[in-house]
């Protein structure tokens, strides 16, 4: 197959990419605007394969998007490009209705005008697959689970954004007739991760000695899914998955974003101590909570499971270290990172969950 991965360069675009190159023969291109999000160095390891190819580009530029879809000429468009900080979208929210809502758009005319001109055998096996997340749903209480039929209730400008996008995609759907698949993820962590996201954040301030900001009390709950898990499910929704339809992806590891971090101060009082002895959690610290905080999210992900064969394979727990072990290990990626965005480390300084 050949695979079209907008967002490419980000932090789950780049782990389909690796495990797509590293364990399928399929062909990738990943088409990226490089924003402060996206790096190239995430794709260092894949780069000079044959099958890898990147092109820089923005999903709103319409002539772009028509004219490598027509040289390119995939199977199948995974739809990964959106900005995703739920901060950023509370202090500029323009930039999120831009690239997630008309970029999708944009996307969706370009790719659909590309599978009209394709032959009838081109058609039945095209895909559009766009991966958006759990936040669409809004809130839950202390019980229950989304399921691939919860009403939207998006209550961010962000996950509004994201919502706006899955409307869209099942319009061209039910209108058009475009062969869609649609998944919903909760929380991913791992390797590569951007610093303002809860995890990485931790890590590299506790590193630094630096306070760990929790928002509110911390008792917010997410389902957490470790990314190498979850590109697996992407790669078993386009692959198998039944156009039209819907797949949530979830972890089934619900954490307190307190226990989130206490559980990353303990793997690192362990794998890289403190000079003074003493454990990281001293330098937890609560902050004002985010304005409009959802309090849980956690996803029913028995449709995948019983219909497509995935289920995790990491738990919350092992996927932790994978992930603490990585970043103590690859500083430099991180570093850079943080040298070429210090004017953003204010905000970075406030993520309590992604």
């Amino acid at each position: 197959m050949k695979i079209f991965v907008t967002g490419g360069a980000g932090f789950i675009g780049s782990a389909l990419v690796r495990h797509l190159i590293a364990n399928t023969g399929h062909q990738v291109l990943v088409f990226d605007k490089l924003t402060y999000a996206g790096n190239l160095e995430s794709l260092a390891s894949v780069q000079s394969d044959g099958r890898f190819a990147f092109v820089q580009g923005d999903i709103c530029d319409a002539e772009q998007v028509k004219n490598t879809l027509e040289k390119f000429r995939p199977t199948v468009i995974t739809h990964l490009a959106a900005e995703s900080h739920v901060d950023r979208s509370i202090d500029g929210p323009g930039a999120f209705i831009q690239t997630n809502v008309v970029g999708t758009y944009v996307l969706l005319s370009q790719a659909l005008d590309y599978w009209r001109r394709l032959d009838a055998e081109g058609q039945r096996l095209f895909r559009f697959h766009h991966i958006s997340t759990d936040e669409v749903f809004g809130s839950l209480g202390q019980t229950g689970l989304f399921t691939e039929t919860t009403p939207y209730s998006p209550r961010s400008p962000y996950s509004a954004s994201k919502a706006g996008s899955d409307h869209l995609v099942s319009a061209w759907r039910h209108t058009y007739g475009l062969p869609i698949l649609i998944t919903n993820c909760s929380n991913n962590y791992g390797p590569y991760h951007y610093p303002e996201k809860l995890i990485p954040l931790m890590v590299i301030n506790a590193l630094a000695g630096a306070p760990l900001p929790v928002y509110g009390n911390g008792t917010q709950i997410r389902d957490w899914l470790y990314v190498d898990d979850h590109v697996r499910a992407l790669q078993a929704v386009f692959e198998k998955g039944r156009p039209g339809e819907t797949y949530n992806v979830g972890g089934g590891a619900e954490r307190r974003n307190i226990d989130v971090v206490e559980t990353l101060c303990a793997i690192l009082d362990e794998m890289e101590p403190r000079g003074d002895g003493a454990s990281y959690k001293k330098q937890i610290s609560f902050v004002t909570d985010r304005p409009g905080h959802d309090q849980r999210y956690a996803i029913d992900a028995r449709k995948i499971r019983s219909e497509l064969d995935w289920v995790p394979v990491e738990t919350f727990e092992s996927g932790l270290r994978h992930t603490v072990r990585w970043y103590l290990d690859n500083r430099a990626w991180w570093q850079d990172i943080l040298e070429r965005t210090a004017s953003a480390a204010g905000r970075r300084g406030l993520e309590a969950a992604s």
